[in-house]
């Protein structure tokens, strides 16, 4: 059969080579106007890529990559569909919830699919094709609008109960959005940036791969018969129909042009748009920004003004902006931008050009936008000069611009083999070396590990191949073709001296990492536009640079501009209300605007919000006599700090403090609360949770880890294959509070560390590292993660947004637990944990307390954090996903239903370290103690023993000087120190 051919053929070595050899011929042959260089790049590629990676770091066991697919199907000959195959989406033969996904009316259209439904469903159509072959999968579909969510549509397909390559567990359908107009301005002049509005209407767009890695739509093999499809995913939209389509190839240019009217336009005037204002873009995450440039119309005069569209938000993979345009006459016309690429030195950008939603030839599939330090003018054009022309009616028209990752993906698979192929090296070292690099020993590589050096010789010469490769795609050498030759250089100079190699594991593994940092150069596509162009063939583009003079003469206004200090927190306004934020410039903004809209027409209290760089300011404003009224965004070690030295009003004294603190978890108010009083109050906060890849879990046959011993179970499996369990050694809050222990005795003078289960839980940290060889430093658990080599551990928010904003490619491969925990007598199991929070404070000194109170009610609102939250990620997309500490707030943001549940459940058990006089000692000689026994091997009670009497004295120090004792030790005056010892009931109500 020719499933059963196919797969045998995939299966070969050879062609896991060839088949991305493909796939660079057929990105090259369009990615760029001089296509001279792509035979010999692909080829190149080919060399690059003749060794296999080891088993187990690819796509999952017998799942081949659309690349490879395609390939063989098209080895076998199979054809291109020639017919449309219409399905009604609105009759599916079975759905997974038929309450969630029903039959119904939406957006006008009658009888559709409502897949409605915050959790994961599938939904299956049965269909007859009536020949094989490749079809597109096209989706008449609208997104639901009105429920907050700025996530593109993830789907995952399944053919006859199979995925047909990796690819298919992540494709995607994207949403409609357009900025808010007109612009705001605030207060001072400056300009708020609009937020998105969600405009998705009906549509019908094929199905692409979520990471952008392939130039056109994913094809699907579907031979002659019925078939049944299954969609899985999340987001809630309606489904009218299914198209398998042919697919729509692109013809080369000089084709395309050949077929051309002969009339031509007469006009002689371009047409200009403002990139700012175009008609619609693809993704939330894509923003305007302000440009001082003095060519940048219109011109930023002292004040922030949006004048350019995309820059360094407008860098992954499909995200795509469109501008609307009309011309007056039919003819042939061009088109040019204004843009900026200068994020990545020598790093060239790519784009697919489309004109009417549709790419016009295939030079247009993938546009190179090659790197400059400044604004240039980017006519599209042949390699000779002669710009490309497109033949268009009189009437309305679109020019669209996508970023794709297809020229620079074979090169990204290639540095991800050779990556594999040095983790295995690294790990044959190890297991030859015994993980321990002793100089003492004589290695003879002839006969301890004779393939070695052949092994590296062969990765040395694929590194030099692949920088070639790298350079003819780019255009010219950047960071990462030079970083690959001096990686092949590095590997030549240990082949030097064979019998040393064993001695420099370390080295190795350093070159894997530097490797995979290329990864993401590579994937960093920027590009910012000032000014659209479309003009008749006969027509000038106008001046895209600015002239001499007008450099000059900008320089000169900007820096006269630059004395303005009205942005300056020094200069407190005595009529508003004074916030200073410790935050990004997006963050301050977004609050200035809320506040603007909401805030103070409910109360009439005007607010100035300003950005605060450094917290030391704080400090230092204090004495100055500047201090704001407010500060939010602070660590949560300042509060008490600042408290202490009496600079903060105690809150707990406001009257509705009650009702504020049942907003939030007891064990969030810790690090907060100084002898009694509360100076500060949660604003976000961070959740420690356990993130575990599925597919390689259910591979290696091991179960999600409940506690701590089931993860010294599964470690042995983990490790004979190459993988590890991640913990940051840092961390360590959770071994002590799981084990029934507080830092501090119940009176916060002295640590209490010295209790016999503090050992045992100090001696817990320790031994995952010194026993259990945990590694102790991993650069970046995120992306061993996304390698398969740390499949599981134990993260943070930024861990999890990292995920969801640039890991498409993982989605439902990945999954979050609560993290492992110590089983109790009663069998319930312990899971305490911190994870870091900001926080608001209010200033003692501050004329308008009971105004900055109203604000801070009004602020940490669940209705508040809530919208303020969306708004974030409405304008700037997933990756600024607010963590409110407000629980509320936080359910009702658009997190996956699956992942809510694990994150409440986790923050019943939330606790962080309390605050004392001297307290910052605690973190610091608990790491020290953990560096002398994990990296000096020191015995593990007598290096905490060593904590202990340094901590104690410290908190000594600090409380004679704040009065607590005397200089004999004798207490003075109480200290309070709260106490938290049960899980959070207050978080039932948002669990199911």
């Amino acid at each position: 059969m020719l499933k059963t051919r196919l797969w045998r053929k995939a299966g070969a070595v050879v062609l896991a080579a060839g088949l991305l050899v493909f796939s660079v011929q057929a990105v090259l042959h369009f990615s760029s106007p001089n296509g001279r260089d792509a035979v010999a790049a692909a080829a190149n590629v080919d060399d690059a890529l003749n060794t296999p990676p080891p088993a187990g770091t690819g796509p999952a066991e017998g799942e081949l990559t659309y690349a490879q697919a395609l390939i063989a199907w098209k080895s076998e000959g199979v054809p291109s569909a020639k017919t449309v195959v219409t399905v009604d989406a609105g009759s599916p033969q079975t759905v997974s919830n038929a309450e969630r996904l029903s039959t119904g009316e939406y957006g006008g259209k009658a009888g559709v699919l409502r897949w409605d439904s915050p959790d994961k469903e599938w939904a299956e159509f049965k269909t007859v094709v009536p020949e094989a072959g490749l079809y597109e999968i096209r989706l008449s579909y609208k997104p639901f609008t009105d429920d907050g969510r700025t996530a593109p549509i993830l789907w995952e397909v399944k053919i006859d109960g199979k995925r047909p390559f990796a690819e298919a567990s992540s494709v995607a359908l994207y949403r409609t959005w357009q900025d808010v107009r007109p612009i705001l301005k605030n207060g001072d002049g400056d300009q708020i940036r609009p937020r998105s509005k969600d405009i998705s209407a009906w549509s019908v767009k094929p199905l692409v791969d979520s990471a952008g890695a392939y130039a056109g739509p994913l094809q699907w093999y579907l031979p002659e018969g019925a078939h049944t499809i299954r969609f899985s995913g999340y987001e809630p939209l309606a489904l009218e129909r299914i198209e398998l389509a042919p697919s729509e190839t692109p013809a080369g240019y000089e084709e395309v042009s050949a077929g051309y009217p002969a009339s031509e336009a007469k006009g002689e005037e371009p047409i200009t748009i403002q990139a700012e204002d175009f008609a619609y873009k693809n993704d939330t995450a894509i923003k305007l920004f302000s440009d001082r440039n003095p060519r940048s119309v219109p011109r930023a005069k002292g004040r922030i003004t949006y004048n350019t569209v995309g820059g360094a938000r407008w860098v992954e993979q499909n995200q795509e902006i469109t501008w609307d345009f009309e011309v007056s006459e039919s003819g042939r016309y061009k088109f040019a931008f204004r843009v900026l690429q200068n994020v990545v030195s020598q790093k060239t950008s790519f784009r697919t050009v489309r004109v009417d939603g549709k790419v016009p030839f295939r030079e247009f599939q993938a546009y190179e936008f090659p790197y400059s330090p400044s604004w240039q003018g980017q006519v599209l054009e042949e390699a000779d000069g002669s710009p490309y022309e497109v033949f268009l009616d009189t009437g309305k028209h679109t020019i669209s611009l996508a970023v794709t990752h297809a020229p620079v993906e074979p090169v990204i698979a290639a540095i991800k083999s050779v990556s594999q192929e040095l983790d295995a090296v690294d790990w044959e070292l190890r297991a030859l070396t015994g993980a321990v690099v002793d100089r003492n020993r004589t290695w003879i590589m002839e006969r301890d590990y004779p393939e070695m050096p052949d092994k590296l010789q062969r990765i040395a010469d694929r590194l030099e191949l692949l920088s070639q490769t790298s350079v003819r795609i780019n255009g010219n050498k950047d960071s990462v073709s030079q970083g690959m030759d001096t990686a092949a250089k590095d590997i030549r100079s240990l082949l030097k001296k064979p019998e040393e190699i064993p001695y420099n594991v370390a080295e190795i593994a350093s070159i894997r990492e530097k490797l995979n940092l290329f990864i993401e150069t590579l994937l960093k596509q920027s590009l910012q536009l000032d000014e659209v162009y479309v003009a008749p063939i006969g027509a000038d583009f106008p001046d895209m640079k600015a002239s001499l003079w007008n450099r000059l003469w900008g320089g000169i206004q900007n820096f006269t501009y630059s004395f303005d200090s009205r942005d300056s927190i020094t200069k407190l306004d005595e009529k508003k209300l004074n916030i200073w934020v410790q935050r990004g410039r997006d963050y301050v903004d977004q609050l200035q605007q809320l506040a603007d809209e909401s805030f103070t027409p409910e109360t009439g209290i005007e607010v100035k919000v300003n950005l605060l760089a450094n917290p030391e300011l704080l400090l230092m404003s204090n004495a100055a006599d500047v201090q704001p009224d407010l500060a939010l965004g602070l660590t949560q070690d300042l509060p008490v700090d600042l408290a202490i030295r009496g600079s903060l009003a105690n809150l707990s004294e406001f009257e509705g403090f009650d009702k504020l603190y049942e907003q939030f978890s007891p064990g969030s108010w810790l690090p907060l609360n100084y002898n009694g009083g509360h100076y500060g109050t949660p604003e976000t906060q961070s959740f420690q949770v356990l993130f575990y890849r599925e597919d390689i879990l259910n591979k290696l046959g091991i179960a999600v880890p409940q506690t701590w011993e089931e993860v010294y179970d599964i470690l042995p499996t983990l490790q004979q294959n190459y993988m590890n369990f991640y913990i940051n050694p840092m961390q360590f809050s959770q071994y002590f509070y799981q084990n029934g222990i507080d830092f501090y005795e119940p009176d916060g003078l002295k640590t209490a560390l010295d209790n016999p289960d503090a050992f045992k839980a100090f001696k817990q940290w320790t031994d995952l590292f010194n026993t259990y060889a945990i590694e102790k430093e991993v650069p970046s658990f995120y992306q061993h993660f996304r390698d398969g080599t740390m499949p599981i551990g134990i993260s943070d928010y930024n861990m999890y947004v990292q995920l969801a904003a640039a890991a498409p490619e993982l989605n439902d491969r990945w999954k979050i637990a609560e993290i492992p925990g110590v089983e109790q007598a009663d069998g319930t199991i312990s899971r305490w944990a911190g994870g870091g929070q900001r926080t608001d404070v209010i200033f003692k000194r501050s004329a308008k307390k009971e105004q900055a109170w109203k604000f801070l009610q009004w602020w940490l609102s669940a209705d508040v954090q809530q919208q303020y939250g969306a708004d974030l990620e409405a304008i700037n997309g997933v990756a600024f996903r607010w963590n409110t500490s407000n629980v509320q707030a936080f359910s009702r943001l658009p997190w996956k239903r699956e992942d809510a549940e694990v994150i409440l459940e986790q923050w019943r058990w939330y606790k962080d370290i309390p605050n004392v006089p001297g307290g910052y000692y605690l973190e610091r000689e608990a790491n020290n103690a953990w560096n002398r026994s994990v990296i000096g091997k020191m015995n593990y009670r007598a290096s905490l023993e060593q904590a202990v009497r340094d901590i104690n004295r410290e908190l000594r120090r600090k409380q004679e000087e704040f009065g607590f004792i005397d200089a004999d030790g004798k207490r003075l005056k109480p200290f309070k120190l709260p106490n938290v010892d049960k899980p959070w009931e207050g978080i039932d109500r948002y669990v199911k």
